[in-house]
């Protein structure tokens, strides 16, 4: 791996591990709003998928104002189950199967609890589509979560 690499990967995780060790109790916005920016790259494994879900169960007992914005792929579409979330128009959710994109394997398991995490009308949408069987990035505007699918816009 180059320096260049190394940088870019130590870099990457490091605004991962900041923004979310930064989610605890701290607003963002002048809502009271906390952003997935940085987290809306994925979860590389079953532990950082964990971390996903522990976000969303945090978020989910406190009832804080949670905000998805900019690029959300992968486990960071399942902030869409936060009972106060709301979702800019300007995002992009992208969504796919769950497993191993680096083993290439998907896990059923995984990409139904991803599914459970949407509304159903989302939920449809995406299995109708099939946007769940393969690991291909299907991309969903902000505006498309909102007007198409019932999501609330932040404001």
């Amino acid at each position: 791996m180059h320096k260049w690499q190394r940088l870019v990967c130590a870099l990457g995780a490091l605004a991962f591990f900041c923004t979310f060790c930064g989610f605890a109790g701290q607003s963002a916005y002048a809502d009271g709003s906390v952003s997935s920016l940085a987290m809306g790259y994925g979860a590389r494994d079953q532990a950082a998928f964990g971390r996903f879900l522990a976000v969303i169960q945090q978020y989910n007992a406190s009832g804080e104002r949670f905000r998805i914005d900019g690029h959300c792929q992968s486990a960071c579409t399942m902030f869409l189950s936060i009972r106060n979330v709301c979702v800019t128009p300007g995002a992009t959710l992208l969504f796919h199967a769950g497993g191993s994109m680096q083993k290439g394997i998907i896990n059923p398991s995984t990409t139904q609890q991803m599914l459970s995490t949407y509304n159903a009308a989302l939920r449809q949408y995406v299995t109708d589509n099939h946007f769940m069987d393969t690991f291909t990035f299907h991309p969903l505007s902000g505006s498309d979560i909102i007007k198409r699918f019932g999501y609330p816009a932040c404001h």
